[in-house]
């Protein structure tokens, strides 16, 4: 098998339903592609990148028609997968796919930054080596970070960012109010108590904080049931333009019976605003930037 210096065009899902097929046995190319109702071509690629970053190995049966089957880091793979260990499936990948950990290095060394900053930085790091980087390097590479939530990509600026698992991120009140600030003025209105858009504020306090989207939300929750009066969060009518962004938000989850894992995408860009007692609130209003905050105490 002749080595490549880029990796293939292979989704997450497709890397671990192709594990998963090679688990019970070894497996002909003809019997993959038939399990997974896939092309020749797509059924080639994905096995030799699960072959390249081991998670399958190649049974000799003969030489014109080899078999595959689940390595012992293959079967790591699919018991994290299946244990919803999302980040120990990120760490597996970043141990056996160069080019993978080379990618979460580069968005390290740059971040916040778009993806032709972190393809530079590839490229620059790794100029003379074996390992090649391509823009559909970077769109492989960076969906298998976000659903992982390994990396996160700001819906409305495009930026990658590194997460750090904090459950409360130092500063978390100064940074929502400095955000809030900088929205207010690029809306170019200066009025006081005015709502911004929680999606919004969420995606930009994200990357200065490097907090998941979720840490974000049970933050803002904790915040506002702390300090009623000062802060106001606000629902919204269907068609708010506070849902809206330009990029859809990526995830990974296990799928219902009949298949192994599925991965969500929100194609139509809606995001969603943070939810209260069944209630969603899509806008937030600080009435008093003094504000108390104590990250151990629910509201």
């Amino acid at each position: 098998m002749s080595e490549r210096s880029t990796v293939r065009p292979v989704t997450l899902a497709r890397l671990v339903e192709l594990t998963n097929v090679c688990e019970s046995g070894a497996n002909s190319t003809t019997a993959i592609e038939s399990a997974l109702e896939i092309s020749h071509r797509r059924a080639r690629e994905t096995i030799l990148e699960a072959v390249r970053i081991g998670l399958l190995s190649e049974q000799s049966a003969t030489e014109d028609d080899p078999r595959y089957a689940t390595t012992s880091k293959g079967a790591s793979f699919l018991e994290s997968i299946r244990n919803r260990n999302w980040t120990r499936v990120s760490d597996l990948l970043g141990q056996d796919s160069p080019h993978f950990e080379a990618f979460l290095h580069a968005v390290t060394a740059v971040e916040p930054a778009d993806p032709e900053v972190v393809l530079q930085e590839l490229q620059s790091q790794h100029e003379g080596s074996s390992l090649d980087f391509n823009q559909t390097s970077i769109d492989v590479l960076g969906d298998w970070g976000e659903r992982l939530g390994a990396i996160q990509r700001n819906a409305f600026t495009g930026a990658y960012y590194r997460v750090e698992q904090d459950d409360s991120p130092a500063g978390f009140p100064d940074t929502l109010l400095s955000v809030f600030e900088e929205l207010e003025q690029t809306a170019g209105m200066n009025l006081s108590q005015r709502y911004l858009s929680i999606p919004e504020l969420r995606e930009h306090t994200c990357e200065r904080l490097r907090c998941s989207r979720d840490t974000f939300d049970e933050n803002l929750l904790r915040l506002a049931g702390q300090n009623i009066g000062r802060v106001e969060m606000s629902g919204a009518p269907v068609d708010t333009e506070a849902k809206d962004s330009a990029l859809g938000i990526k995830q990974v989850s296990l799928a219902d019976e009949g298949e192994l894992v599925s991965t969500d995408q929100s194609t139509e860009r809606v995001m969603t605003g943070v939810e209260q007692y069944g209630k969603q609130y899509y806008y937030l209003a600080v009435h008093d930037e003094d504000l108390n905050f104590e990250p151990t105490i629910d509201p």
